[in-house]
């Protein structure tokens, strides 16, 4: 079970990794239809590589978190500091999950006002689902990392 959680986990953020990379691909209207925020589609129509740059960082990042995962599900090979990471993914994923639900209404600020309450809870929503994976993961597979 720890091992299907994993790749599962793992399975998600190479989804959000390749939906970012597809983001980039789609141009304007997908940053906009995912929910980045209209400044950043608007650099993507002024053929700014700014939004290229943001968005693909991302999606190495992302990338990097599935292999982490699969790593730790043992169907990739050993990745150093396995621990550490996992345990920094899963907070990560769970402090955008967690936090991206408070946000919005909590704060004015321009980076959160920029998107939908709609695409926060959504986003946050999933965030905390692959976080939740990781948790449980990680917590029931942690001596066997």
């Amino acid at each position: 079970m720890d091992f299907e959680l994993l790749v599962i986990a793992g399975s998600f953020s190479f989804l959000a990794a390749a939906l970012h990379v597809g983001v980039v691909i789609g141009g304007p209207n997908w940053y906009r239809f995912f929910g980045a925020g209209e400044s950043m589609a608007l650099m993507a129509e002024q053929r700014s590589v700014k939004p290229t740059i943001i968005t693909l960082s991302i999606a190495a990042i992302l990338f990097v978190w599935g292999c982490y995962a699969w790593s730790g599900a043992g169907f990739f090979p050993s990745m150093p500091f396995i621990k550490l990471a996992l345990s920094l993914i899963t907070a990560s994923y769970l402090f955008r999950g967690v936090g991206g639900l408070i946000a919005p209404f909590v704060t004015n600020h321009p980076q959160i006002k920029q998107n939908s309450t709609a695409f926060w809870i959504w986003s946050s929503a999933i965030c905390l689902v692959i976080g939740l994976f990781h948790l449980i993961a990680v917590v029931s597979k942690w001596s066997a990392l």
